[in-house]
This record gives C-alpha cells, sequence and structure tokens, in this order.
C-alpha cells in the first residue's frame, strides 16, 4: 500500500524525491541522470518498467493490442529496477534486460500497453515504492501527477516536435539502429496523441510543476537550468541533497 511521502518526513529521514516528467525527446533521461550525479541522488527511469513488460511481450509474440492479455501478463510479470552508478538497471523475472529496451520495435509499442488501466495499476506499486525510499530523481509521464504527487519538486520538460525527433533520430543512430525519420516523426506524434489521450494518467504537468522549454537548448543549458530550479526549491524548503550538499555520494544503491 503506498503511504504519502510528505516534505517533513523527508526532510529528516528519507532525502527528496525529484519528478522530471515530459513527452518523448523532451530529454528527461539526458537531464535526470545528470540531476541525480549534482545531488548525489539516484536515478530510475520509470518509463522502463512499461517497456520491460513490452519486451516481455513481443517476445512471447503477444499483440500488445489484447489488453486482457497484458494485464494478465502484467500481474504474473516481476520487474525490479535497480540504481547503478547513475543509471538504472531492468531486471525482467530475474534477468537484466536492459540493453533490450531501447530498441525501437519496444519504442513502438509501448505506449499501447502503458495506456491500458489495469497494467499502471499493476505496475504503480514498483515505482511508489522506489519514491518511498526517497533519495532519487524519477523519470516519466505521470511521476508528478500520479506516482508521487508530493514530490519535493516536480519538473516538466517540452520541446517542439523537429527538436524531438532530431534528437531521437541522433540517439538511434548512435545506439546502431538504422532509423527513418519519417517513421519516428509518425512514431513520436503517436506516442503523444496516445499518452496525452489516454483516461488514466495521461500526460500533463502537475499543476505545481515547473514547465521548461528545452527547444535549442544544448543539453547542458538545460541541466544548468533545470539544477538551478532544484536546488532553489530544496533550499527554500530546508532540504538537503543525498550526499548532505556535496552531491557527490548516492544515498540510495
Amino acid at each position: 500500500m503506498y503511504t504519502s511521502n510528505s516534505i517533513e518526513a523527508r526532510k529528516s529521514n528519507k532525502g527528496p524525491v525529484i519528478a522530471i516528467d515530459g513527452p518523448a525527446g523532451a530529454g528527461k533521461s539526458t537531464v535526470a541522470k545528470a540531476v541525480a550525479r549534482i545531488f548525489g541522488l539516484a536515478y530510475v527511469s520509470t518509463g522502463l518498467v512499461y517497456r520491460a513488460l513490452t519486451l516481455k511481450a513481443i517476445r512471447l509474440g503477444v499483440d500488445v493490442q489484447e489488453a486482457e492479455f497484458i494485464v494478465t501478463l502484467a500481474e504474473n510479470t516481476e520487474v525490479a529496477v535497480v540504481p547503478d552508478g547513475g543509471e538504472c538497471r531492468v531486471l525482467l523475472d530475474g534477468e537484466d534486460v536492459t540493453a533490450e529496451l531501447t530498441c525501437p520495435e519496444v519504442g513502438a509499442c509501448v505506449s499501447q500497453v502503458a495506456k491500458i488501466p489495469k497494467v499502471r495499476a499493476a505496475l504503480l506499486d514498483i515505482q511508489r515504492a522506489i519514491a518511498n525510499r526517497g533519495c532519487v530523481v524519477m523519470d516519466g509521464r505521470d511521476i508528478g501527477t500520479v506516482v508521487v504527487p508530493d514530490a519535493d519538486v516536480k519538473i516538466f520538460l517540452v520541446a517542439d516536435l523537429d527538436e524531438r525527433v532530431r534528437r531521437r533520430v541522433i540517439q538511434a543512430r548512435e545506439r546502431g539502429y538504422d532509423v527513418v525519420e519519417e517513421t519516428i516523426i509518425r512514431e513520436i506524434m503517436n506516442r503523444d496523441k496516445i499518452d496525452s489521450g489516454r483516461k488514466v494518467a495521461p500526460l500533463k504537468p502537475a499543476p505545481d510543476s515547473i514547465t521548461i522549454d528545452t527547444t535549442g537548448k544544448t543539453p547542458e543549458e538545460t541541466i544548468m537550468e533545470v539544477a538551478g530550479v532544484i536546488y532553489e526549491i530544496l533550499s527554500d524548503n530546508g532540504i538537503k541533497n543525498a550526499s548532505g550538499g556535496k552531491g557527490d555520494t548516492p544515498c540510495f544503491t
């Protein structure tokens, strides 16, 4: 059962929880990993939980449109997210599948899996258990609105479509995937439509989140902007980062 984390509780013992949400290609993972290092926190990408389940469905030859089967799969699948030196590893039924989760096949199907309400419910406890430990930066699409609505800091990153497509193409090619730009455009537009239009936990900024447009900015510029916002909010609320202000020793491993 999820017990709401209050800022006061995390001040005294658990350390901060920072939520970074946004659409595909807005820069969530790059920024979240960097600010986790800066503040000495663990990093967890919650989207990998859904990608792991999607990978299992693909391996089994299951049509991701078959909602009832996907729900049964979710209820009978063990997914663990393990912070690991500024990155995070994902174990699917005990197998480390991290390297397979960014393949185009998974990326093309994951929104279909993630939009199923009962799947989101089945995987929510995994994400909240991570947040309950504190000392973590979590990126996703509904961290600040659903997973940890009382996160100490909520950031919502956005970027225009051209920028997001450009980043995704570069990212895919760096990982050795042969991708076509037009395919990436269609996939991102489809994901935006599904993520924003789903009935449960749609992609949207929390009312108290800070929206930052990353269009035309280098990763370094965005990282420093986000880090500045986080530092200001944590300082105003009297919350120290995981390493007591030094930002060099993770407290959650």
